[in-house]
């Protein structure tokens, strides 16, 4: 068996979007930074943001009302001290994006002065979204892509899987303190042991847990599950925000539909062609995005059909195209019609709210252990994400963790000898189809049972359901080799169960998460915390 190949850095940064980019290079002005990254260094959460960063750019706009809308959305639950945090930081995080060359979009005024163009959405009060057309995500990384490719400090590890994370309890050691990580080339099917002084985790969310997800494939909730098997604190793992229309189309996956679309007239119907928001909600089609998705679940479940269907048909052909061209030509090349025919949609995970616990500087549990960005509960979403605070988060957070670390790395020694990741008793799997059926099973029940509405009775018959898919799975792990779909499938099913395990806790619908046992709210609100020392 080859020589298991070692690295050693002063930051190893886990994800390559928003967050792990910026952080990486803010700390590469002194440290040397490895990036790993799980695909293509392009691939990623953050390249598919269509909507913008929000900030206090325009002088009749205040920090204040940011911080207000922001509580407002997260339904009482948000953090006070991480969303003024956030709000504060905000201009000078997209300024430090500007000059890295991310290329907002912007307009002369009156007078002929540059201008920066503020557009508004969903629950904010006033102009304050920075944005590049309608591709802000794409935008943001690719910026960033070509500054760390460029960058002498920043050494890039495409197509490589983060395993588990080694603390002090592995070395038998009781700093608790993180050290490294072992991590699994894709290319070479080996696994390798990374050492440093600092991790960092900006893995993204866990919405590939689900059966529809507007997520890319590499969502699988890793850092979470990493850290949470490390002893780190978990929050607010029960709020999952759920876009209420992607295309259902085997050949279209993760494609979502813009609510713009119902903005213009288009209406949500059964099979059968009769309309049915009006039955939910005085607003129709025009409700708030959490209650459409629940008007769309309940009659999937009520009818036991696999999709609803947006229908535009009824307005000209010429307004369709114009106002929606690309919907227009991606259901056109799966062979839909959208002048024409109704669009098969269902809802699809899109956010996840909770987190890995950590602190104002992105502190976890367990010294030297960052984690930024959609892996984290840092208290600012609440019980809801409003709108374009997402990728500001990432932003934010990483300049915050940067400060930290470069203030602490004198006193942070590199990592002692790691040991090497032991395969002794382990053989190549002769049984791939147990992931395969394990996979499908756990996003099914996932979707049926902790989906957008609950029932104490769903979420107890899908926790057995898990625990018995964790032993299954675990007693494979211990004796095959690891691969992209157990390593990833083994983050899902821990994942899966923090998300029940925090559902099960609360005991009120709010924000996210609705349940038909406990529709009220509670006076007195907190976060969800589960501890694995507990």
């Amino acid at each position: 068996m080859a020589q298991q190949k070692e690295h050693v850095c002063d930051v190893l940064v886990i994800g390559s979007g928003a967050a792990g980019l910026s952080l990486a290079l803010q700390l590469a002005t002194e440290l040397k930074v490895m990036v790993l990254s799980k695909g293509p260094l392009r691939e990623g959460s953050t390249l598919y943001a269509q909507g913008g960063i929000a900030a206090v750019f325009d002088e009749n706009d205040s920090i204040a009302s940011h911080v207000n809308d922001t509580l407002v959305a997260g339904a009482g639950l948000c953090d006070n001290d991480a969303v003024q945090f956030t709000a504060e930081n905000a201009k000078a995080a997209m300024e430090w994006l500007i000059a890295q060359g991310v290329p907002f979009d912007q307009y002369r005024d009156e007078d002929g002065v540059l201008k920066y163009h503020l557009t508004r959405e969903g629950g904010h009060s006033h102009r304050r979204i920075l944005h590049a057309a309608d591709a802000t995500g794409r935008a943001v990384q690719i910026t960033l892509v070509d500054q760390v490719r460029n960058h002498p400090n920043i050494q890039l590890l495409e197509d490589y899987n983060a395993i588990d994370l080694i603390t002090a309890e592995k070395l038998g050691l009781s700093d608790q303190r993180c050290y490294g990580a072992y991590v699994w080339n894709r290319q070479s099917e080996q696994v390798e042991v990374i050492g440093a002084r600092f991790v960092a985790l900006a893995t993204g969310g866990a919405s590939k847990v689900y059966l529809y997800t507007s997520n890319p494939d590499v969502a699988s909730g890793d850092g979470i599950a990493m850290a949470w098997r490390a002893g780190c604190r978990v929050a607010n793992m029960e709020f999952n925000q759920f876009h209420p229309t992607s295309l259902y189309h085997p050949d279209a996956q993760n494609y979502l539909i813009t609510e713009a679309m119902r903005g213009e007239g288009a209406y949500l119907k059964r099979p059968d062609g009769s309309r049915f928001m009006p039955d939910f909600d005085e607003r129709a089609e025009l409700a708030p995005r959490d209650i459409v998705a629940r008007a769309i679940d309940f009659e999937m479940k009520k009818l036991g059909v696999p999709c609803v269907h947006l229908d535009i048909s009824h307005k000209p052909k010429d307004f369709i195209i114009e106002h929606f061209p690309t919907i227009y030509a991606k259901c056109l090349s799966v062979g839909i019609d959208i002048t024409r025919q109704p669009i098969p949609v269902v809802p699809a995970a899109h956010y996840t709210c909770g987190g890995v616990m950590t602190n104002l500087n992105g502190q976890t549990d367990i010294k030297n252990l960052y984690a930024i960005g959609e892996v984290a509960y840092t208290g600012l979403h609440g019980a809801n994400r409003m709108a374009s605070n997402s990728l500001l988060e990432c932003v934010v957070f990483a300049q915050s963790a940067a400060k930290h670390i470069l203030a602490a790395c004198a006193d942070a020694p590199l990592p002692p000898a790691l040991p090497a990741w032991d395969e002794s008793r382990v053989t190549d799997s002769d049984e791939e189809v147990v992931i395969t059926h394990n996979w499908h099973e756990l996003r099914m029940f996932m979707w049926d049972f902790v989906g957008i509405v609950r029932t104490t009775k769903r979420l107890e018959r899908a926790l057995h359901r898990v625990e018995l898919l964790q032993r299954e799975i675990q007693e494979y792990y211990r004796h095959f080799r690891v691969s992209n779909n157990l390593l990833e499938l083994r983050n899902l099913t821990m994942v899966a169960e923090l998300i029940i395990r925090c559902a099960m806790e609360r005991k009120e619908s709010r924000g996210l998460h609705y349940t038909l046992d406990y529709p009220a709210l509670e006076q007195d609100p907190k976060p969800t915390v589960l501890s694995p020392r507990q």
